[in-house]
């Protein structure tokens, strides 16, 4: 789980590493591809909405500071097109929808790897990648890992883009993974039925907070249903929420920080899941008064500045702690996404004094991993890190990782 603006904001962080004003020139190209006659086609329409030279990044860049500078002058190799991508995909009921995704490809005649980056909490559609505006992920951290010579697919996920008239099903596991499955194998078709950049076949997928719970929920997907599809190297996973039975213990019977931004993603949560597993208690079943009231009222947008075990009522509590609340508990172990033997490489990055998404997450699921015979798993530990000063270890042991991972 993430916080948008007031926790972690993306593109202050990513300002710091390389930029954070692009250049953008919006373009009007509908294309339409044939697919692989032996796949089930999902893409539905692809249209170029973004394009920025290796000359303005750079500019750009040294525009910031002498090391953004260096960095770009050392690194960025190419400019980017970003393609706004609507495709088939599935909602939470089963039912088929269009969702949207951006997809970044450099300008470069050499062969390039895919990235797939899941995108942590946002809280508007403005903020969604395939807007690819000022504010998202995708112009910020997209535009880099492009620049730098990958191709980036960047699902906006159900509730964002074009399927922004759903409600976003946040940190449901499932869903998450399957919409972005299904965004992959619609750039792939892109991709197929394009000559601008040849792809090596080649997959690495990362993502922080909700999107590094997304990227684990990717990855467990992919290895499990769709091996032949794609040839997936490497997998990088920052600060998610992957116990998900530990982590609703924890914050239902201990005391914790009472910051109201983080407090909204543990009730969004909630109010998710008894939502998509149609459990369908009134607030009133979950929250004592007066606060039941007011999140009936304004649901996720009701403020909490206090320990969220203090709001619950006794009766749930003790039905969650004793088991006789089964089809919230089971829901909420229908997301977990840590006691499972991954094949592919994967390293995952959590700050040890994370006040959001408890550290104890990642270092359940690499214990749970390596127990099963995982070969290739890594915690690696943020010192002291918060949930946002650990996002830039995380970054540059990511882009060194997918480096190293041929």
């Amino acid at each position: 789980m993430q916080v948008s603006k007031s926790i972690i904001s993306f593109r202050k962080i990513y300002i710091s590493l390389i930029w954070c004003l692009l250049f953008l020139s919006a373009c009007n190209n509908d294309n339409k591809v044939t697919p692989d006659p032996d796949e089930t086609p999902l893409l539905v329409s692809s249209t170029q909405v973004g394009t920025i030279s290796k000359e303005t990044v750079i500019q750009t860049a040294a525009a910031q500071d002498q090391a953004l500078k260096l960095f770009a002058q050392l690194y960025v190799k190419n400019g980017v097109k970003t393609y706004r991508i609507t495709y088939k995909t599935k909602n939470t009921d089963g039912a088929e929808i269009t969702a949207s995704g951006a997809l970044i490809v450099p300008v470069t005649s050499q062969a390039a790897s895919l990235i797939s980056i899941q995108h942590g909490t946002i809280s508007s559609d403005a903020e969604a990648p395939s807007n690819y505006g000022v504010n998202s992920e995708s112009t910020s951290l997209g535009t880099l890992f492009g620049a730098l010579g990958y191709i980036v697919a960047y699902p906006d996920y159900i509730g964002y883009g074009a399927s922004k008239d759903y409600p976003h099903p946040y940190e449901h596991r499932a869903s998450l993974a399957s919409a972005s499955l299904d965004m992959l194998r619609a750039s792939k078709e892109f991709l197929k039925n394009q000559s601008e950049v040849k792809w090596d076949e080649k997959l690495y997928i990362g993502g922080y907070s909700e999107g590094g719970f997304a990227t684990m929920s990717l990855q467990k997907k992919i290895e499990e249903e769709a091996s032949a599809e794609f040839n997936l190297r490497a997998s990088s996973c920052g600060a998610g929420a992957y116990d998900k039975t530990a982590f609703m213990n924890e914050v239902v019977n201990n005391t914790t920080h009472g910051i109201a931004n983080y407090n909204r993603l543990y009730l969004w949560v909630m109010l998710t899941y008894d939502r998509i597993y149609k459990i369908g208690k009134p607030a009133s079943y979950y929250f004592k008064e007066p606060y039941a009231t007011q999140i009936g009222t304004l649901g996720t947008g009701y403020s909490i500045a206090q320990s969220f075990n203090t709001i619950l009522t006794d009766s749930f509590k003790k039905a969650l702690n004793d088991g006789t609340d089964k089809s919230f508990v089971d829901a909420v172990a229908d997301n977990n996404v840590y006691n499972w033997k991954p094949k592919t490489p994967t390293r995952l990055y959590h700050g040890d004094k994370d006040p959001l998404v408890f550290y104890f997450n990642s270092v359940n699921a690499v214990t749970a991993m390596k127990k099963l015979g995982a070969p290739n798993v890594e915690l690696i530990t943020v010192a002291g890190g918060t949930h946002a000063s650990s996002v830039t270890p995380f970054l540059l042991g990511t882009y060194t990782f997918f480096t190293e991972t041929k």
